[in-house]
């Protein structure tokens, strides 16, 4: 079997190593010349829209995927009416503008903080007037680890903001006083079978993922089961799925959806007996899903920028350190750390331990 992917980034490498044990060979493109999936499978190399690219990878594998958002429509939508490709094109074309999802989350009854489009300077005061502030400003595409995303506060410059984002297509959206960030990790087979991992909770930093514990007994689990579920199922969709979410007062709101294989579900790798990346493949390739349940605590840390000395982290008991493989650059995600403990308070103690050592570098 054959994957082919659009992407050579660290979740195209750890798909890629998850398809070794199964006998799923990875091909992808990638105009990164270093692209870090390239350690664990083979390297297309050249622009995601190049034809002959694209029909290499049509000729060669059994399904295609993707790692990320961005990839051209165009590619997609060939590679489509060539061979299986999976999440489907709907979904990508949803996931990748913030409007377009916002819009699915309204038609499906999901709920969501209230939000605007807003399409130039003009209709940005508008939203504000109405809204109100604090608002967040986000270009409607391309907007990711906090890029293209700018918070308004009382007093604020519109005409800053605007500029911030890049004066494109946005959407102002009322700031939601959380208590928790969630996701839930969730996947759905060819046949339409669902399994649900358990809720992660999540800490960012300057935008970007810096911890996920998970949850399992958490008291919104079955909440966010059924609206994920309800996504899955009106998309047609196949493979995994993550969808982001704000706790207020017993209820979840909906901030986004990623159709891929996603950072806050990173501490299935050592934390389920079936990680996410194994159980994508196994439902684009038409297998059975693997068990999404584990048994010790676990969380994931991210390492951004720059990751600690490798043998300082090994030192931490139940820690098992990913390095992807990529140069050090700030706001860069170079690598994890998934850590396990038989209780929270273990586990907290080797979270903490783990935050001291970058807090050192």
């Amino acid at each position: 079997m054959i994957l082919g992917l659009l992407g050579g980034g660290q979740l195209a490498q750890m798909l890629a190593l998850a398809g070794h044990p199964l006998g799923i060979d990875t091909l992808f493109i990638d105009p990164a010349a270093d692209a870090c999936a390239a350690r664990v499978a083979h390297h297309l190399h050249g622009r995601f829209d190049d034809p002959a690219l694209l029909q290499q990878l049509a000729e060669r594998a059994d399904v295609v995927s993707y790692e990320f958002e961005s990839v051209p429509t165009t590619g997609i939508e060939w590679l489509a009416s060539q061979i299986p490709v999976y999440p489907p094109p709907q979904a990508l074309a949803s996931g990748r503008d913030r409007l377009h999802e916002k819009q699915l989350f309204g038609k499906l009854g999901i709920p969501t903080a209230e939000y605007r489009a807003v399409n130039d300077l003009e209709q940005l005061l508008g939203a504000v007037s109405e809204l109100g502030l604090p608002a967040l400003l986000k270009s409607r595409r391309e907007g990711y680890d906090g890029k293209g995303q700018y918070l308004l506060r009382p007093g604020a410059s519109a005409a800053e903001a605007w500029q911030a984002v890049g004066g494109v297509e946005a959407i102002l959206e009322r700031l939601v006083p959380f208590q928790r960030e969630l996701s839930i990790i969730a996947v759905r087979s060819r046949e339409g079978e669902i399994r649900c991992y358990p809720l992660s909770e999540n800490q960012h930093r300057n935008g970007i993922l810096h911890l996920s514990i998970r949850r399992p007994d958490d008291p919104l689990q079955g909440q966010a089961e059924v609206l994920v579920s309800g996504l899955l199922q009106h998309l047609d969709y196949v493979g995994v799925i993550a969808l982001e979410l704000f706790a207020q007062e017993g209820r979840l709101l909906a901030n986004e959806f990623a159709p891929r294989v996603h950072n806050s579900g990173h501490w299935t790798m050592e934390g389920a007996l079936c990680s996410q990346f194994e159980n994508h493949l196994r439902a684009i390739f038409g297998l059975p899903l693997g068990a999404t349940q584990g048994s010790d605590e676990v969380a994931m840390v991210n390492f951004i920028g720059h990751p600690p000395a490798s043998a300082d982290l090994l030192a931490i008991p139940g820690l098992h350190l990913h390095l992807y493989g990529k140069e050090p650059r700030s706001g860069r995600k170079v690598g994890h750390a998934t850590v396990r403990g038989d209780t929270l308070t273990t586990l907290q103690q080797r979270i903490d331990a783990v935050t001291a050592l970058l807090a050192e570098g």
